[in-house]
């Protein structure tokens, strides 16, 4: 797969167009917003959007979900269950957080732990990652060795627990259990600021670093 990182929004949040090189088919990760700037990738790179894909239900991450799956006419996968009613509350995070006034939305497909995603004829992998959220996923190619971690983990820190529904312990059980178990040769694109390895934050992030998966 191929990636193309937008930061969107004034919380600068990384939006991915992920696509399939072979059919030119992308997903959408975690359109917070500033629509067209993410239609404007698509279309620079000849890529047919299939589907939009979220790890959870923040509005800088889930704000322009609506607005887009209407324009485009596709599917919305994930995130987990447990993140419906941070969805639901779409219209008030909006008002919270000085957002534009956005849709709430309904998943064509929650997410669980070890479910498949199919962009074109590339696969990725689901975890379930609960601590920021309670129903925050990953999303794990394995054939490129890059994980989506949205605000689970970032370079030199780790995600925020005190929105209702977060939890440290979880947050902390989902990178060294579920994360680092993938290799610490995996390259992540983080919700917010610059990507890294995953070896390089369990040697180095204060938050995590030592403890093994």
């Amino acid at each position: 797969m191929k990636f193309s990182v937008v930061p969107v929004t004034a919380f600068q949040q990384n939006c991915t167009i992920a696509w399939c090189e072979k059919t030119c088919r992308a997903a959408v990760i975690d359109p917070g917003g500033d629509v067209s700037q993410i239609t404007k990738v698509l279309e620079q790179n000849g890529l047919t959007l299939e589907k939009i894909l979220l790890t959870h239900g923040h509005i800088d991450h889930a704000g322009g979900t609506a607005e887009l799956a209407a324009q485009f006419g596709v599917p919305i996968e994930g995130p987990h269950r447990g993140d419906g009613f941070w969805i639901e509350q779409l219209a008030q995070q909006s008002q919270m957080f000085g957002f534009p006034q956005v849709e709430s939305f309904e998943p064509t497909r929650w997410l669980e732990d070890g479910d498949n995603v199919l962009v074109g004829n590339s696969v990725l992998q689901v975890l379930h990652c609960p601590g920021h959220t309670p129903g925050h996923v990953v999303f794990y190619d394995a054939e490129s060795n890059v994980a989506q971690v949205g605000d689970v983990l970032f370079q030199g820190s780790i995600g925020r627990t005190d929105f209702p529904g977060g939890n440290h312990d979880e947050l902390l059980h989902s990178i060294t259990e579920k994360l680092f178990a993938l290799g610490d040769d995996v390259r992540f694109i983080p919700g917010h600021g610059p990507q890294s390895t995953l070896g390089h934050e369990r040697e180095t992030n204060p938050f995590v670093a030592g403890r093994h998966g």
